[in-house]
């Protein structure tokens, strides 16, 4: 994985392997590099010495893990991806599969979601992961274009921050520098509580719409705080997806090399049932 530390990749792997379960498979190793390349990169090396049937993964970084990679098929080890595919991998010679969400739908939703808050001619910020990572990147063409396209009077600012667990402190300095903003909008829920974090350190208040259904930026939405609308992605059933394939594949059949599911709007009148629809579990008592 990318980090285990979310909701996201846990519901993955839970995703994973419950249908493995079901076809007399396992899960033999799960690494957690929390973002570090180098971390993943041996990770990869260690599982390919595990000599497993099948890997699913999502890189950290698409450039800089992608010969770790390549080692994968080149070991007689099945491949399946999460979101990204390392740059230059081909299909269906180093990777058998792809499961996504719609990424720029993500974006779209979001984008939309927060227009509503912002006057004519408003500004809004954007704190965007400086990292080579596809799908963030996907997530901020989808936000950027519904702008351009729907809004065009909004003016948009970025930020770039590079290590998720200092975005709030990123997002601190960029909310001082530009105190024109009146909305925010993030690729994941960690750096949108880090914005929320640093709101509140600044005692501003501003509506927020960032990706993914998890337990803290959803009791914010639900108590109507900063946190104003998100759009979920189904990683439980990305999950599912990504284990079919490999099960498919290891039978001799073919998966296609890029499967996405829709985004998921979530708005605090409809969270519980998104809640449900997401996790497949009915939502926490808090």
């Amino acid at each position: 994985m990318q980090t285990m530390n979310i909701e996201w990749s846990t519901e993955q792997v839970r995703g994973i392997t419950e249908r493995l379960k079901k076809y007399d498979a396992e899960v033999v190793g799960v690494a957690d590099p929390n973002f570090d390349v180098q971390k993943q990169v041996s990770s990869i090396e260690n599982m390919i010495q595990l000599k497993p049937d099948a890997i699913i993964s999502i890189p950290v970084d698409d450039t800089a893990t992608a010969e770790a990679y390549r080692k994968i098929g080149a070991a007689g080890i099945k491949l399946i991806m999460m979101d990204n595919v390392p740059s230059g991998l081909e299909y269906p010679k180093d990777y058998q599969g792809m499961v996504s969400s719609d990424n720029q739908g993500n974006g779209a939703v979001c984008a939309e979601a927060l227009a509503k808050y912002i006057p004519e001619g408003g500004t809004v910020g954007v704190l965007d992961f400086g990292v080579d990572f596809f799908v963030t990147k996907e997530r901020m063409k989808g936000f950027v274009d519904w702008m351009k396209d729907n809004r065009p009077d909004i003016k948009i600012k970025v930020a770039e921050f590079l290590d998720p667990a200092n975005s709030g402190k990123d997002a601190g300095n960029f909310l001082t520098a530009n105190p024109d903003v009146q909305g925010m909008f993030t690729e994941w829920e960690v750096p949108a509580v880090g914005i929320d974090q640093a709101l509140r350190a600044q005692g501003k208040t501003m509506p927020i719409t960032a990706v993914n259904i998890a337990s803290d930026v959803a009791a914010d939405l639900a108590t109507g705080g900063n946190i104003k609308a998100l759009s979920a992605q189904v990683p439980y059933d990305q999950g599912l997806a990504e284990a079919d394939m490999a099960v498919k594949v290891l039978l001799g059949g073919t998966a296609p090399n890029w499967l996405a599911f829709p985004a998921v709007p979530v708005l605090q009148n409809n969270l519980l049932d998104a809640w449900k629809q997401v996790y497949h579990q009915d939502p926490p008592a808090s």
